[in-house]
């Protein structure tokens, strides 16, 4: 570290040290004195490097989301994020001029994303909620996967349905368009014979 000639003080003895000044308190608290020569001068020059920067961790700031950093990050609209606001899933903070600018905070992020996790699943939004509400409460966690399990299941068993009504109605589409077919078929060969 380059060393930096930081002050010439006036010294009647030609042995004086940086101890005999009042000002080199403050010295001594920001530099590590290396030297002091004061033979052959009248004027004693403090030869100092500075002290490495003290190691002190800043204040840890939580991190903090704005609804346009939420909407662009989970590729929904700001609108959906203040209906689930509505609904009781999300809670941000309120700043500014009356309140108008929401502050999000990781646990409303966090419940935003386990929100959208359970609409992908298909799971209505009072399901969602009560999932969502159970798992910040780790008093009993077994009791919390057991519901969820439940709430799977329950699921499951709807889409299972579902799925026999859709090939259902496949296969009802299915047999009308071969009907159609052959009456098109007809049509054709009912056709060519008048020619």
């Amino acid at each position: 570290m380059e060393s930096i000639y930081l002050l010439q003080l006036f010294a009647n003895s030609k042995h004086a040290s940086s101890a005999c000044f009042p000002c080199c308190h403050t010295l001594q608290a920001r530099y590590n004195v290396v030297d002091v020569n004061v033979n052959h001068t009248q004027y004693p020059t403090f030869h100092c490097t500075p002290r490495p920067a003290m190691q002190t961790t800043p204040p840890v700031q939580m991190t903090t989301y704005t609804i346009t950093e939420l909407a662009r990050e989970f590729d929904i609209t700001a609108r959906a994020i203040r209906f689930y606001e509505d609904q009781g899933l999300l809670s941000p903070k309120r700043e500014g001029a009356g309140g108008r600018n929401r502050v999000y905070t990781p646990r409303d992020r966090t419940r935003l994303k386990l929100t959208l996790r359970g609409k992908r699943l298909g799971l209505a939004l009072s399901e969602i909620k009560s999932l969502v509400d159970m798992y910040e409460t780790p008093k009993d966690t077994r009791a919390q996967m057991d519901r969820f399990l439940g709430v799977l299941a329950q699921h499951r068993q709807t889409l299972e349905q579902q799925r026999i009504d859709i090939e259902m109605a496949l296969a009802e589409i299915s047999s009308h368009e071969e009907a159609c077919a052959q009456m098109l078929a007809g049509l054709d060969s009912n056709a060519v014979q008048a020619k």
